[in-house]
């Protein structure tokens, strides 16, 4: 196998430009978990930052506050496994584009996002 090593440079180089331009989109990914029917929601984006949460009335009535904390944790899972996948679908697209097919078979990449099932 011959290797060219300014190929090797060249896609390098394209590889640290659009890992910018997705770290840049990273903010622009988002998601809402949400649980018990929808009483609590959370909202997140690609950067696992928190910009919204809202809890209906009726999960504060009755001042059950183990069962609202239960609630919003769930909430912010549910957001969390969403993003997860938005981030898995942007990192295949990327890597797609660069030829890198194999990319799910690296280590930390089992979707195209480290820590994601």
């Amino acid at each position: 196998m011959n290797i060219n090593p300014l190929d090797i440079l060249k896609n390098a180089q394209k590889i640290q430009e659009q890992m910018g331009a997705f770290q840049e989109k990273l903010g622009f990914i988002s998601a809402t978990g949400s649980s018990g029917g929808g009483m609590v929601e959370v909202d997140l984006n690609g950067k696992i930052e928190v910009l919204a949460v809202r809890i209906a009335p009726e999960a504060v009535e009755g001042g059950d506050i183990e069962m609202l904390q239960d609630l919003v944790t769930a909430a912010f899972s549910s957001g969390l496994e969403k993003v997860k996948e938005a981030i898995n679908r942007e990192m295949g697209d990327m890597a797609g584009g660069l030829g890198l097919s194999g990319i799910s078979g690296l280590p930390g990449f089992p979707g195209g996002f480290p820590g994601a099932s």
